[in-house]
């Protein structure tokens, strides 16, 4: 076992209240992990694909010129989840800040998951559950135009080809009728 796996489990590892330190039972306390911790943590993602059935339409959006990465190219509404947020809310929540729709966590089903090696914000790697949904509320609107060029209803048949390629594969997968799968990105034995 190499040292940096010793490390990870031993950070990993579920810390016990020091002696004379009393924690509620059923409160689920648990301390703040330290920060080597969570500097080593794979990001979590969360996306969703919005499918109109009845006109066989999905939402995108378009990064814009001051976007971290992937400028100029289409993507699902996409977000990093929060500390403590369940991976259900991280979704629900990036829908709403960058397209204006509500979805309701119970509407929500895992369509793919992508697993890369590394990402511009994610040094260590980050996991991206791709959800769809086929029930909302709203119409999409640009709602930080400072990320995105766009946000619009897209014909299925008509996908753009400058795509982030990892939600490009997810939406694909989910649109040919696919049952959820992993994909992998950045490995080198994938």
């Amino acid at each position: 076992m190499t040292e940096r796996v010793r490390t990870f489990f031993a950070l990993a590892a579920p810390s016990r209240p020091t002696k004379g330190t009393t924690v509620p039972p059923g409160t689920g306390h648990r301390p703040p992990a330290p920060d080597p911790a969570l500097g080593a943590m794979t990001v979590l993602v969360a996306a969703v694909i919005v499918h109109d059935t009845a006109t066989d339409r999905v939402v995108l959006l378009q990064r814009g010129e001051h976007a971290k990465f992937g400028r100029g190219l289409w993507d699902l509404p996409v977000g990093k989840s929060e500390p403590g947020e369940p991976i259900t809310a991280t979704a629900v929540r990036e829908l709403h800040e960058e397209t204006g729709l509500t979805v309701r966590p119970e509407d929500l089903h895992v369509a793919h998951i992508v697993h890369g090696a590394w990402g511009v914000e994610a040094p260590n790697g980050y996991v991206t559950v791709v959800f769809s949904a086929r029930t909302w509320t709203g119409e999409p609107e640009n709602r930080e135009p400072g990320k995105h060029a766009q946000v619009r209803w897209t014909d299925v048949n008509a996908l753009p080809d400058a795509f982030v390629p990892t939600t490009s594969n997810a939406l694909r997968h989910y649109l040919a009728g696919r049952r959820p799968g992993v994909s992998l990105r950045g490995w080198r034995h994938a």
